[in-house]
C-alpha cells in the first residue's frame, strides 16, 4: 500500500473518510519539496462526531478483560516488525529524519508498544480500613475514559503511540490529532496500524485539522477527560489553560534546554560523543537535546577541539542515504528563524567555532561560544543543528549556568567519578539527569516528564496508571450505621 495515498484521510468511528472542511493540509518532503499528500481537514462537527464514537465504543471496551486488549499490542508489534521497511521509508520522506533517525524511533516505538502490554495488567484496587469497624473500603482504579492526544512533528509515530497505546491498553479510548507537519506518521498511520492490530472501531479516532478551522474544540469538547499534549511551551500553556477551564485533566511533554555538563575529570573523548549524539540527533530536533554543552575551564581546550572537529565531519544530506547525519528541518520558517537568532548572538558578540550555512531546509551545523550573559539565545529551545559551548569554574557554576533557564527537561553529567556525578545531577533543576550518559533517553518503566516549563505531570510506566485511570472510593457497611437525626 502507499502510506502517503490510502492514508491522507480522517479516521472515524472505524471508517476512512475525507474531511468535510474547506481547504487542504499539504503534506511535503522537506528535504526535496516533493508533495506527498492533500488532506481535507476536519470541521467542529467531524471533532464531535469522533468524540461520540469514542465515547461509545469506551464502554464495552472497559469491561473487556485486560488479557484481552493487551493481545492487540501484541500484533502491533508483529506488523512493526514485519512492515519495518515501509515505514522507515515513509518516516525519511515525511520527516526527513535520516535512517539511524527512523530505526531509532521504531525501535521505541515497538519498546512502548510492549510495556502497554504490561499496562493492561497493571491496574490494582485497595482495601483501606475505616475507623467504623462494621464498614469496608474499597478504592478502585477505572478507566478516565476518553482521552484527546495532539501529538508533535519530531518524533510522530513513536510520539503519537506513546500516550495513546497505554490509554487504551487501560480501557480508554482515543482521539489522536496530529501535528499538520506530521498527519500520516503522527496520525493516520498509528491508526493504520491499530486497525490492523484489531482494535475495535471508534476507540481510536484520527482527526486531521488546525486551530484555524475548529479553534479550541480538541480542548473544550465535553466528552474528553484527559488532555495529552506533546510540543511547545507556548503552545502547552494554552492547552493547561483552556483544559482547567472545563476541569480536564493535563499531560504536557513540552520544550527543554538541556545542558550536558562535562566535569573536568570526565572522560573528555566519551563526552565528546555524548555530546555530538545529544545535540544533533534529528538534526537538534528533540526536546531533550543538548542546547547547550558545559565545560570545565580545565578541559576546555581538548573538548572543544575535539568536539568542533567530530560536529565538522558530520555528514549533511539526503536522509534517504543512509550516510547522512544531518538531514532537513522540518520547514524553511523554522530554518529562517534558527538562522535568525544565530545571526543575532553572533552580531551580540559571540563567536562562531563553526558557522553553519542553510541549502534549502539543510542547515550545516554551528558551534557558538563566548555567548554574552543575557543573550537570549541561552534561554531558548533551538530545535534545530546549532550549540553553544558554555565553559564554567567549578562544580558550583555549571550547576547556577545549568539551572539558569526557564525549562527544566533533561540534562548529562560526565565525570569519572560516580558519586560526584549523581551529586552534581540531583542539583540540576530537571526531571531527569543522566550520569555518563546522552541528554536523549527514553524508557518504558521510567517516569518520564520535566519541571518549569517543560511540562506538568509524568508518563510511562506507572505514570501511565495515574494519568489514563481514575479513582473511585466504593465502600461497603456491614452493619448499620447510626445517625445524628
Amino acid at each position: 500500500m502507499s502510506f502517503f495515498t490510502d492514508l491522507a484521510l480522517q479516521y472515524i468511528d472505524g471508517e476512512w473518510r475525507p474531511g468535510s472542511g474547506s481547504w487542504d493540509i499539504i503534506d511535503f518532503n522537506p528535504y526535496d519539496g516533493e508533495k506527498l499528500a492533500a488532506i481535507t481537514v476536519a470541521t467542529v462537527d467531524e471533532i464531535d462526531q469522533a468524540y461520540r464514537a469514542a465515547e461509545r465504543a469506551q464502554r464495552e471496551w472497559a469491561n473487556t478483560n485486560p488479557y484481552t486488549r493487551r493481545l492487540v499490542f501484541e500484533r502491533a508489534v508483529r506488523i512493526i516488525e514485519d512492515r519495518e521497511q515501509e515505514l522507515t521509508e515513509a518516516i525519511i520522506a515525511e520527516l526527513g529524519g535520516t535512517r539511524a533517525k527512523a530505526a531509532f524511533e521504531l525501535h521505541l516505538a515497538k519498546q512502548f508498544l510492549r510495556e502497554a502490554m504490561h499496562v493492561a495488567m497493571r491496574v490494582e484496587g485497595r482495601i483501606v480500613p475505616s475507623p467504623a469497624e462494621t464498614k469496608e473500603n474499597r478504592v478502585y482504579r477505572e478507566p478516565a475514559g476518553v482521552a484527546g492526544v495532539i501529538s508533535p512533528f519530531n518524533f510522530p509515530f513513536f510520539l503519537a503511540l506513546k500516550p495513546t497505546a497505554p490509554a487504551l491498553a487501560l480501557g480508554n479510548a482515543v482521539v489522536l490529532k496530529p501535528h499538520q507537519s506530521a498527519p500520516v506518521c503522527g496520525g493516520t498511520l498509528v491508526a493504520w496500524l491499530m486497525e490492523e492490530a484489531g482494535l475495535p472501531p471508534g476507540l481510536l479516532n484520527v482527526v486531521i485539522t488546525d486551530i484555524a478551522e475548529v479553534g479550541d474544540a480538541l480542548l473544550e469538547h465535553p466528552v474528553p477527560r484527559v488532555i495529552s499534549f506533546t510540543g511547545s511551551d507556548r503552545t502547552g500553556r494554552h492547552v493547561a489553560s483552556v483544559a482547567a477551564g472545563h476541569f480536564k485533566r493535563t499531560i504536557l511533554e513540552l520544550g527543554g534546554n538541556s545542558a550536558l555538563i562535562v566535569l573536568d575529570d570526565a572522560d573528555v573523548d566519551y563526552a565528546v560523543d555524548a555530546a555530538v549524539f545529544s545535540r544533533f540527533i534529528d538534526q537538534g530536533q528533540v526536546c531533550m537535546a543538548a542546547n547547550r554543552v558545559l565545560v570545565d575551564h580545565r578541559v576546555r581546550e581538548e573538548f572543544t577541539d575535539k568536539f568542533v572537529t567530530k560536529v565538522a565531519g558530520l555528514r549533511v544530506g539526503d536522509p534517504k542515504d543512509p550516510t547522512t547525519q544531518i538531514g532537513p528541518l522540518i520547514n524553511s520558517s523554522h530554518a529562517d528563524s534558527l538562522l535568525t537568532l544565530v545571526d543575532q548572538t553572533l552580531r551580540d558578540g559571540a563567536r562562531a567555532l563553526l558557522r553553519g550555512e542553510a541549502n534549502g531546509n539543510l542547515l550545516s551545523p554551528t558551534v557558538l561560544t563566548d555567548i554574552p550573559e543575557g543573550a537570549p539565545i541561552l534561554h531558548q529551545e533551538l530545535f534545530g543543528p546549532v550549540v553553544l559551548l558554555l565553559p564554567f569554574d567549578g562544580e558550583e557554576e555549571a550547576i547556577r549556568i545549568a539551572n539558569d533557564s526557564p525549562y527544566g527537561l533533561s540534562g548529562a553529567v560526565h565525570s569519572r567519578d560516580l558519586g560526584r556525578g549523581v551529586r552534581v545531577a540531583r542539583q540540576i533543576d530537571s526531571g531527569m539527569v543522566h550520569v555518563n550518559d546522552s541528554t536523549v533517553a527514553d524508557e518504558p518503566i521510567v517516569a518520564f516528564g520535566g519541571e518549569k516549563r517543560s511540562g506538568l505531570g509524568r508518563l510511562n510506566g506507572d505514570a501511565m496508571v495515574d494519568a489514563f485511570t481514575t479513582t473511585k472510593w466504593i465502600s461497603i457497611q456491614y452493619g448499620r450505621s447510626g445517625f445524628p437525626f
